[in-house]
């Protein structure tokens, strides 16, 4: 496997022959961003603040409203969009040198071939020019999940007991940080 810098600066790699690329996403791709991010939702309730419900009826003229306003990466394989993360950084003057990754999402036919590693180091990449530190929330049970961001250098700060309530049950998140500089 070998990445290959386009000419945008966002990632290619090249995975066997699937070539996995990581871009910005826009109001065009409202449609495959939608379908991407309710099949997680739908799938992953847990592993989400929003839910299924929330989100279906959400107009797509909004959705790529959204897309347009925020930094929202996918990474597509072998042309299909396959993983989804967005990043925002702190709205106020005291909490502008922080940034949040959220919404990370990869399909099934995504997984185990370097799509995570690849948009969460592309999404780390961008944060350094923006931020200082990085923070994500992720529930406690996910250890796939937890485990790739240890990969990338964030530690756990923190629990947040009872962050969702899916059905009754409710999910606890860990919270986690990373000082951009030292992420890898």
């Amino acid at each position: 496997m070998r990445t290959i810098l386009p000419i945008n600066s966002l990632p290619l790699k090249v995975v066997g022959v699937d070539v996995l690329q990581v871009r910005k996403l826009g109001a065009s791709d409202a449609r495959s961003f939608q379908a991407v991010r309710l099949n997680g939702l739908r799938l992953h309730p847990d592993a989400f603040g929003s839910s299924w419900k929330e989100e279906a009826g959400r107009p797509l003229d909004r959705v790529g409203e959204a897309l347009e306003a925020g930094f929202v990466l996918g990474c597509e394989r072998a042309g299909a969009l396959v993983a989804l993360a967005g990043f925002r950084k702190g709205a106020f003057l005291k909490t502008s040198h922080r940034g949040v990754i959220w919404g990370m999402y990869v399909e099934p036919e995504g997984r185990r071939v370097g799509v995570a590693s690849l948009l969460l180091g592309t999404i780390i990449d961008h944060a350094r020019s923006e931020v200082e530190d990085l923070t994500l929330a992720v529930a406690a049970h996910n250890e796939a999940a937890i485990a790739l961001y240890r990969k990338f250098g964030f530690v756990e700060y923190g629990l947040d007991r009872r962050a969702l309530k899916i059905d009754g049950e409710y999910v606890d998140e860990i919270l986690m940080h990373v000082a951009v500089e030292t992420a890898r």
